[in-house]
């Protein structure tokens, strides 16, 4: 008997012994002619479909019959057919302003204790604010209406030239050559030039118009806004108005960009132009005044120092800032932060515009998370003018809420009480005397609150 006949029949007797023990289990038995007869047409089944698979063309792959009963794992081929998804753009936060105002030992002004003036609401201060309006259409056939372009500013110098530059390298050029000294005609006081920089419109202008009445000759206005209002809001009437016509030709402002720098020396440079502006106060469109004109004038025309903030802050909103591709020009301990909102006198506004060395550096490095409108001047003045600056602003804002952005006020936080406390609150140095007149303007004042102000102006703040 050959040895694979010898092996079928021990499999013939496995499979009886096994049939056997499933017999003699204490089970039912109709489960189990029910069962045997399956397993074994399940076997006779595997062994006829590989004896059919063994007699299939040569260029079958082994194991070709087994991938029947225990095929492989399938292959994902969807992944090389299917297109590439472009990445997701990171999300970038803006990096939170400082919790707190500056330290008093760079601010040089020192707070009244007492419980904070104004009981702030929760609710979201902007209720109730309608959005600024779109920009007029303007029919270019029309030989009646006004084109929408931005308005040049026409400005007069000593001599009476007439200077109007809607372009700036010429503008900066012109601007850079100005006189550092006051040059007024014969007469004439110096004046002070109150520089607007806005998105849209001037909702506080009622306010001013107030502010400036009576003093025509004392002051100048210039006004930088987004480049498609500027039509709309130089086509005022009124030609009486602080306001009118007093729009520079304007670009993009983003920000925390480079463009916020870069429309501040724009206005400075327009100012420049006439050579009777002595002091220069950049303002927004939510600034207030918080003392009447001769006060602000005299307050200003006649102080020593500009002011202009410029600290040294420590950690992620101070020095985690500076970019190292600054240096040599600008190095690290020379990096100054503080508040965009200056005031400063002729000699300082001629340096800025003439800068040739710091602000390329700032125009090619301060780009992410840098901030230069809180950096630029800041820095420049601590290189250039350290003994110039009075380490202070004249404008007040509220910081203790924390974020990128200070705290805006509604009209029924307006009231006597707080701007009492704003007019006289803290104290300061001035000329060389300590002071209780620390701040001349304040923001960020809602449109809606106009009207407490226009009230409260008579009996707290002297005009209107």
């Amino acid at each position: 008997m050959s040895a694979k006949d010898n092996h079928k029949q021990q499999q013939q007797r496995a499979v009886a012994r096994m049939v056997a023990a499933a017999m003699s289990t204490p089970c039912s038995i109709k489960p189990l002619l029910v069962a045997i007869p399956l397993a074994l047409g399940f076997a006779l089944g595997i062994v006829a479909t590989l004896s059919l698979m063994g007699s299939t063309a040569s260029s079958a792959l082994p194991g070709a019959a087994l991938e029947l009963f225990f095929p492989s794992p399938p292959v994902n081929v969807s992944t090389e057919v299917r297109r590439r998804q472009p990445p997701r753009p990171a999300q970038v936060h803006p990096q939170a302003a400082p919790a707190v105002s500056p330290p008093v030992a760079h601010a040089g002004i020192r707070r009244h204790a007492g419980p904070p003036p104004v009981q702030r609401r929760q609710a979201a201060p902007a209720t109730g604010v309608s959005s600024p309006p779109s920009p007029p259409v303007v029919d270019a056939g029309s030989a009646n209406k006004r084109a929408a372009m931005p308005v040049n500013v026409t400005t007069t110098n000593e001599g009476g030239e007439r200077a109007v530059v809607d372009d700036d390298d010429r503008l900066m050029a012109l601007a850079a050559a100005a006189p550092r000294t006051v040059r007024a005609a014969a007469g004439c006081a110096p004046k002070v030039a109150f520089l607007f920089l806005a998105k849209w419109d001037l909702p506080m202008a009622p306010l001013w118009e107030r502010f400036f009445e009576g003093h025509r000759g004392l002051y100048s206005v210039y006004v930088h806004t987004g480049p498609a209002f500027n039509a709309s809001a130089a086509a005022a009437p009124d030609s009486s108005s602080a306001f009118h016509r007093r729009h520079i030709p304007s670009k993009e402002v983003k920000w925390g960009h480079i463009s916020m720098v870069e429309a501040e020396r724009r206005l400075l440079a327009h100012a420049l132009l006439d050579h009777s502006n002595a002091r220069f106060i950049l303002l927004s469109e939510s600034h207030v005044p918080l003392f009447d004109f001769p006060t602000v004038y005299s307050y200003l025309i006649n102080s020593t120092k500009v002011y202009m903030e410029s600290y040294d802050e420590l950690g992620g909103t101070g020095r985690g800032r500076y970019k190292r591709g600054m240096a040599p020009t600008i190095i690290p301990w020379q990096w100054r932060k503080g508040s965009q909102w200056f005031e400063m006198d002729r000699a300082l506004a001629v340096d800025v515009v003439a800068d040739d060395v710091y602000f390329p550096v700032f125009k090619k490095f301060c780009k992410r998370n840098c901030y230069a409108d809180e950096h630029y001047l800041p820095t420049f003045l601590h290189i250039r003018h350290p003994e110039a600056a009075a380490g202070r602003t004249v404008t007040w804002v509220d910081w203790s809420h924390g974020g990128p952005h200070p705290s805006r006020f509604t009209r029924m936080e307006v009231t006597m009480d707080f701007l009492q406390w704003l007019r006289g609150g803290t104290t300061c140095e001035y000329n060389g005397r300590t002071t209780t007149v620390c701040f001349l303007f304040a923001r960020k004042f809602l449109p809606n609150s106009l009207t407490r102000f226009l009230r409260f102006a008579p009996k707290v703040m002297g005009f209107g």
